[in-house]
């Protein structure tokens, strides 16, 4: 089996008990790599080397061009092992191969680009005052961010925080998720292999609770926490947070509602929805499972839904012909299966998937269930779509608004006014009209209510990453 070790000050080591794990290939359902198992004490090593990184090291000292010449060092060299990353994810966490290495890659690659660009080309305030003073603003870099990522896009997401950190100064402690450690480690080999001096990038494997992820939001050195994941999670980290008054940024769970409209192009709509509801099979926290069909379309809807889901290829995720892999964990498909398994016996008809083989779910599409059935309201995370009627808009807003969560909402109209003022009445984050995950860096990204705390991309995540400042300067005085 491979190993994968901590990156800490610039050594990959094992961890200070000698300890690992098993990262578990769920098509296989067996061990491919062995893993370094972090604790407090390893935890304790990578923030103190991202300290003195920051408080001693060059990288905070640097220009933005200087670190913007390395940051895109670093996503050359993530193109150019494309391969070994994309297959990574796959063997981790089951994700077809086409996706983790055809567009995770190449979006883990961007999110370096587009902030090494976007700190170097930011502008500050500047702010003249009629009593001869004069005002400007610095975006001075924070110091040592904790970065804890999901399993559900491990090298993006990865990405997404670490690549605003690095580009504005800071030091950055990665806490990958259990389940998915490999790209985490092949990434800050890379990143030392681009030229990052040593401390810059450290990563940490190993569990939340009682491990490494509990002491690394705890740690009085660290000045930011930047997390994605479950929404429990998000509400113990902002609790251990708060005792330092650490500021963090959380991208927390979903219920994404998807409105379709009898106006909608159906071609289109059944298009985006089946890509929003079984891409990265439904694990995905902006998926679109709860799926409102106005009445006067919902049968022919209904019908090429179905069979758009019926089509789609399950197997093999090493294949790149395959569309649907197994679910991440046994863990994860044990709650997911008893999802599918509950569904008629809570009223609801599945008219199509149901459980496959091994740790796989096949695309399901559920009808006859009402909007407070648990499969309606709670984040399933698996490829399971509940689809309800509607009959007017105001009704379909009530509809999608009736949720704990608002990360995101879809809705599908050719109607340019009920675009505009169904987006704006949506509880929600995001909002994709006729489309789905098509991103700009430079928009926030964020949830509202039990979907987080906090925006990033673009500014947003410069707000995050800095401290910055307001400087004073008294203009007027003579000589």
């Amino acid at each position: 089996m491979e190993f994968f070790g901590h990156i800490i000050d610039g050594d990959e080591v094992t961890s200070a008990s000698d300890a690992t794990f098993a990262s578990v290939d769920p098509y296989l359902r067996q061990p491919w790599a062995e893993v370094a198992l972090g604790d407090a004490t390893d935890a304790d090593r990578a923030v103190t080397a991202a300290r003195r990184a920051f408080d001693e090291g060059p990288w905070p000292r640097m220009g933005h061009g200087e670190r913007a010449r390395i940051l895109h060092r670093l996503a050359d060299l993530i193109e150019a092992h494309a391969d070994e990353l994309g297959l990574a994810d796959t063997r981790d966490m089951g994700k077809p191969i086409s996706q983790s290495r055809g567009n995770d890659v190449p979006r883990a690659a961007a999110n370096f680009r587009f902030f090494a660009d976007h700190a170097r080309l930011s502008t500050a305030d500047t702010l003249p005052m009629d009593s001869g003073h004069h005002t400007y603003t610095r975006f001075e870099a924070a110091g040592v961010v904790a970065a804890i990522a999901p399993w559900n896009f491990p090298l993006m997401l990865e990405t997404w925080k670490v690549a605003p950190a690095l580009a504005w100064g800071n030091t950055v402690v990665l806490k990958p998720a259990e389940d998915t450690p490999a790209s985490a480690t092949i990434l800050a080999r890379l990143a030392l292999e681009a030229g990052l001096p040593p401390g810059v990038l450290n990563v940490v494997h190993g569990y939340g609770p009682d491990s490494a992820g509990q002491a690394l939001t705890e740690h009085p050195y660290v000045d930011r926490i930047t997390f994605t994941g479950e929404s429990g999670t998000g509400r113990i980290i902002a609790a251990a947070a708060a005792r330092n008054l650490t500021p963090v940024s959380l991208e927390l769970g979903g219920k994404g509602a998807n409105l379709v409209f009898a106006d909608a192009n159906l071609d289109t709509a059944v298009d985006w929805s089946i890509k929003a509801i079984f891409t990265n099979s439904g694990q995905v926290c902006l998926a679109g499972s709860r799926l409102y069909v106005q009445r006067d379309v919902y049968t022919e809807f209904l019908r090429r839904f179905t069979a758009a889901a019926e089509a789609m290829m399950i197997g093999d995720p090493n294949d790149e012909a395959t569309q649907i892999g197994p679910l991440a964990s046994r863990e994860h498909y044990t709650k997911v299966r008893d999802y599918v398994e509950t569904v008629e016996s809570e009223g609801g008809t599945i008219l199509s998937g149901g459980l496959g083989d091994g740790w796989t779910v096949r695309p399901t599409v559920v009808t006859d269930l009402g909007q407070d059935a648990r499969h309606s309201r709670e984040e399933i995370f698996g490829p399971l779509a509940v689809v309800i009627p509607f009959d007017t808009e105001a009704e379909a807003v009530t509809l999608a608004n009736d949720s704990h969560y608002g990360l995101n909402a879809m809705l599908f109209t050719d109607n340019l006014h009920r675009a505009h003022r169904v987006s704006a009445a949506l509880h929600a984050g995001t909002v994709w009209v006729n489309c789905f995950f098509v991103r700009d860096l430079r928009a926030p990204f964020g949830g509202v209510a039990d979907s987080g705390i906090g925006r990033e991309g673009g500014n947003f995540s410069r707000e995050f990453f800095t401290e910055p400042k307001a400087v004073v300067i008294q203009i007027n005085q003579s000589e």
